[in-house]
């Protein structure tokens, strides 16, 4: 599974940074991992996934997280996940 993670600021990306997971875990647990790496790159705390943030990932495979998933305040507008390839059966 791959995973881009984006920092977004007034509609630019300011940074990003993809992660590529392998192994016999399932999605849910690669999702996660997947966000641990990217905010340990990015040096932030894991955000909390809210409601709308689970209804929009299992929608699109992809979500926002915005300043109410974070405890810190954020100096950007939001921190993007989107699965960009699934592993093959």
């Amino acid at each position: 599974m791959r995973i881009w993670g984006k920092i977004i600021q007034d509609n630019h990306l300011l940074r990003d940074t993809e992660v590529l997971l392998e192994g016999t875990q399932n999605r849910t647990v690669k999702v996660f991992e997947s966000l641990r790496l990217i905010c340990t790159e990015f040096d932030l705390e894991v955000p909390t996934w809210l409601k709308t943030n689970v209804k929009e990932f299992q929608k699109s495979a992809k979500t926002r997280f915005r300043q109410d998933s974070f405890i810190e305040q954020i100096p950007f507008d939001y921190l993007e996940i989107q699965v960009i390839e699934e592993d093959l059966p």
